[in-house]
């Protein structure tokens, strides 16, 4: 049976500030308890802080490049063969990029503690869009045992 997808994808409506149904997604995700006006805050706190920390670049633009940054191209899934279990490197769907480049960067974010997490936030996209941070290590780590298990690439399905 094939996988549904709910009707969330066309129905998301554009977020308010910016216009764009990424930001709209963004906020859903960040968004706990159905505190749907306390995300849209943190996340506007946090573009207003790269607004003034990155003066020649969009907050709006850094934000969609580090999560363009923070996609993974391959990924490695387990696939039984005769008995044992082989780590194969396969291709990443771009749904599952864009939720895989969220969920990092949003562990990332709650990982840490000490700071408001507009500012923990601000400082991941800044990260991501240097091609840095936390969110950009789990990136290269997938990229890496995908390079290792090159030699299973056979048993993709």
């Amino acid at each position: 049976m094939a996988k549904k997808f709910t009707a969330s994808a066309s129905k998301l409506k554009e977020d308010g500030k910016y216009g764009s149904k990424l930001v709209s997604k963004f906020i859903n995700c960040l968004m706990y308890d159905g505190k749907k006006s306390s995300a849209e805050k943190v996340f506007y706190g946090a573009m207003d802080i790269i607004a003034s920390r990155i003066k020649d670049t969009q907050p709006l633009e850094v934000f969609e490049t580090a999560i363009n940054n923070v996609k993974p191209m391959l990924e490695v899934r387990s696939k039984r063969v005769g008995g044992a279990s082989y780590q194969v490197p396969m291709q990443v769907r771009p749904k599952r990029q864009q939720s895989l480049a969220f969920r990092w960067i949003l562990n990332a974010v709650r990982s840490k503690k000490g700071r408001p997490t507009a500012q923990l936030l601000a400082a991941e996209f800044m990260d991501a869009f240097k091609q840095e941070g936390a969110a950009m290590t789990m990136r290269e780590n997938v990229h890496r045992m995908a390079e290792a298990n090159k030699a299973f690439a056979h048993f993709a399905w």
